[in-house]
């Protein structure tokens, strides 16, 4: 009786759980009293944000001073949102786009003007070596009578950083980390500067002047005084910021509109709701009071995720959507695997309760192991990625943790509670149907011939279109760059409506592309038109068009050539961050499961699968653009989840079939996962089909390859990994 009463009270606290989270997500709280979800920040292509463009204060500024400072602007203005874009315009222009933040004061004050910073003591205190590091300065210079002892380029990082006074009270400082010819440099000036200041300059303004204690060498220094957080922030970030190899000057400031605006926000809300009404109604259809009761968890999980995105601040962006749909169909999979396991028990002969208990012991080390390597590529990711890989990196972790709770936990909570409440008869739940074994190691050849075969298919195509003009994939101009025109038009049009869409039409026609980017300048009748590179026949006819159809004037058009968003060292970090995630994942199998053999046949397959969805890139031409790498993770996580099942029933039914062959085992692990595998690919299938069935023309871009590479992720878990596994390991039988 006692545990009958804890089981519906734990129900009645789920429950509850549910009331609150919606409350906060939808209603609110507070003085504001405006719900979470309404207060999730959304990205510049779904939100819009503010636009700044700088100017280099040098003349004819080289390309890889240009990369470089384009690189790490784009690091450093990821302190307002990880979806910060930056790119170049014209020969000497940066243009940096912030998405979420519409004030454009608050900014620029708080980004500041990137320009140089220097470290300077007093001449008197180096006269011997004066005649080597003196600068021409003027006498009127705040930097006159001293001498420079390092730039902005011998220092790597400057960061606030916290600790404890004695009293237990929290103190603030500023760490500088410098290079190793910085270091050098900083050990002999503090040397011959004990009891006297180092002054920091930034823009000919003295902005820090520190007291030397002791020489400092190691290339760590401490800059302390009465700071809270706020101001030692505000000193490191105006430190890193003048690391830039260039001077920069703000040049132009305003607010744009969205991208995709209020139509794709909507729709993408509209259709994860039927999303996930559709994925409930599954569930419960096929998993009877389980499916029920996971679908109370799920809910739970959609409301504590638009708690929690916003509570954390994180900006959402469309590669931010990959992540939630990614980890949505994770914590429907778990539970999927906990019934698979439930009904198992119950076939044997098992009661309920008992059963309920072995499904989730049984799961465990499924679920985490699938779910901590998932963890694993986003951690990676979140690291050394930049921009939208941050985004992607962020709200999957988030989506992880929150999915092993509900699954875990509240599922199982809901279950007792129900069984409690009378539900608790076995017709209720069912009972696994037996399946007779598919003899997939012996059809291996057949599954190999056929990934071959579409993988060269996708390479024929890339080369036939790259030997052409088409080049080798549909590059959209994130990737390549192009034109940049500003109109101002004698009305304003709102691009998101349906004057945008006559605006848009309008520019395919004439110029032949619909790779067009749209945006409004927020207080004016301006509107950014990006598209691929145009040549001067294109842009002139552009413009005339323009010209008469919306009767406006020459001057009134200003155009800039404008470079990739996603950059060469975006793109190299992307590749990196994913290399790196795919070794720490193999490290990772590997301890788990005692077999390299496992973690190599596991990377494989997710090389199969970003080949395939490259091939489908290939053939249909689908833009590659700025979700591009994000669609490319979100497969790269959702496969390995799957994988990691079915090697993990291979691994606990080698210890049980002790006298069966190798090859047995392998079938019989693969088809008693094959209805979890089957299951996992509907749930998370109708998410992103009904997503891109009502999502906008971008949308349905980003969505594409994803259903694509969900079909293709659970075909190389099921045929692919775990044949592979055998091929390579060999036929053993063990005994």
């Amino acid at each position: 009786m006692m545990n009958k009463k804890k089981s519906i009270i734990g129900l009645i606290v789920v429950i509850i759980a549910i009331a609150a989270c919606a409350y906060v997500a939808i209603v609110g709280v507070g003085k504001n009293r405006q719900g979470s979800a309404a207060n999730i920040k959304l990205g510049l292509d779904l939100a819009g944000g503010v636009s700044i463009t700088y100017e280099v204060t040098s003349e004819n500024p080289s390309a890889s001073d240009m990369a470089d400072t384009i690189y790490k602007l784009q690091r450093r203005v990821e302190v307002y949102s990880t979806d910060a874009e930056v790119y170049q315009e014209g020969q000497n222009r940066i243009s940096v786009e912030i998405p979420g933040e519409f004030d454009v004061e608050t900014v620029l004050s708080s980004l500041g003007n990137p320009g140089s910073i220097g470290f300077y003591e007093n001449k008197t205190s180096n006269s011997e070596t004066e005649s080597e590091t003196t600068e021409e300065t003027d006498e009127n210079s705040v930097t006159a009578g001293m001498t420079q002892v390092l730039s902005g380029e011998d220092v790597a990082d400057a960061q606030a950083v916290s600790s404890q006074d004695n009293y237990g009270n929290a103190t603030y400082s500023v760490r500088l980390r410098l290079t190793d010819a910085g270091a050098v440099k900083f050990a002999e000036a503090t040397a011959r500067n004990i009891g006297a200041s180092i002054y920091i300059v930034y823009d000919g303004a003295i902005i820090s002047y520190p007291t030397v204690n002791e020489t400092i060498s190691g290339g760590e220094a401490y800059i302390t005084g009465d700071f809270d957080y706020t101001t030692a922030d505000s000193l490191a970030t105006t430190i890193r910021l003048g690391t830039l190899n260039l001077e920069l000057q703000e040049i132009r400031s305003n607010v744009v509109g969205a991208k995709l605006g209020e139509q794709a926000v909507t729709s993408s809300l509209q259709a994860g709701a039927i999303g996930i009404i559709l994925v409930i109604l599954f569930m419960t259809i096929v998993y009877l009071v389980m499916g029920f009761a996971s679908s109370i968890a799920l809910i739970l999980y959609v409301f504590m995720m638009l708690c929690f995105l916003n509570a954390l601040d994180i900006t959402l962006t469309l590669p931010g959507i990959a992540g939630i749909i990614l980890s949505i169909g994770m914590a429907v999979d778990a539970n999927v695997i906990i019934f698979a396991r439930i009904r198992e028990e119950l076939t044997s002969g098992r009661d309920l309760k008992p059963s309920i208990k072995a499904g989730f012991n049984k799961a465990l080390s499924s679920i985490l192991d699938g779910n901590i390597t998932t963890l694993i590529a986003a951690a990676v990711l979140y690291l050394m990625g930049t921009g939208s890989i941050k985004g992607f990196a962020t709200t999957l972790a988030l989506g992880i943790v929150l999915s092993l709770f509900t699954a875990l936990l509240v599922t199982r909570i809901v279950l007792y509670g129900l069984i409690a409440l009378g539900f608790n008869k076995e017709k209720y739940y069912g009972k696994q149907k037996a399946r007779k074994t598919v003899d997939f190691i012996g059809k291996r050849a057949v599954f190999y011939v056929i990934s071959l075969a579409v993988i060269l298919l996708g390479i024929i195509t890339m080369g036939i279109k790259g030997s052409g003009d088409e080049g080798m994939l549909n590059y959209s101009l994130e990737f390549t760059g192009g034109t940049s025109l500003t109109v101002s038009l004698n009305e304003n049009i709102d691009i998101t409506g349906e004057g945008g869409d006559e605006l848009r039409a309008f520019i395919e026609e004439v110029i032949d592309t619909n790779d067009i980017q749209l945006q409004n300048v927020v207080d004016s009748n301006d509107v950014i038109i990006k598209t691929p590179v145009l040549n001067q026949e294109q842009r002139s006819n552009l413009k005339a068009a323009l010209i008469e159809r919306y009767d406006t004037t020459e001057d009134a058009i200003t155009e800039e050539s404008i470079s990739a968003i996603v950059s060469d060292e975006m793109k190299s970090d992307a590749i990196f961050s994913v290399i790196i995630a795919s070794l720490c994942i193999l490290i990772y199998i590997w301890i788990r499961f005692k077999d390299v053999r496992i973690g190599l046949s596991s990377i494989i397959a997710l090389i199969h699968d970003v080949l395939i969805v490259l091939t489908v890139y290939a053939v249909i031409r689908i833009p590659v653009g700025n979700t591009f790498i994000a669609c490319m993770l979100t497969i790269v996580g959702y496969s390995i989840n799957a994988t990691i099942v079915i090697f993990d029933r291979i691994r606990e039914n080698r210890l049980a079939m002790m006298q069966a062959d190798l090859a047995q085992i392998v079938n019989v692990s693969i088809t008693q996962t094959l209805s979890r595998s089957i299951n996992t690919t509907i749930t998370t299938f109708i998410t992103v089909l009904v997503l891109y069935l009502m999502g906008v023309p971008s949308i349905k871009e980003f969505t594409l390859p994803l259903m694509a590479g969900i079909i293709c992720g659970a075909y190389s878990s099921v045929c692919i990994a775990g044949t592979l596994w055998y091929t390579i390991k060999g036929k053993v039988k063990k005994s």
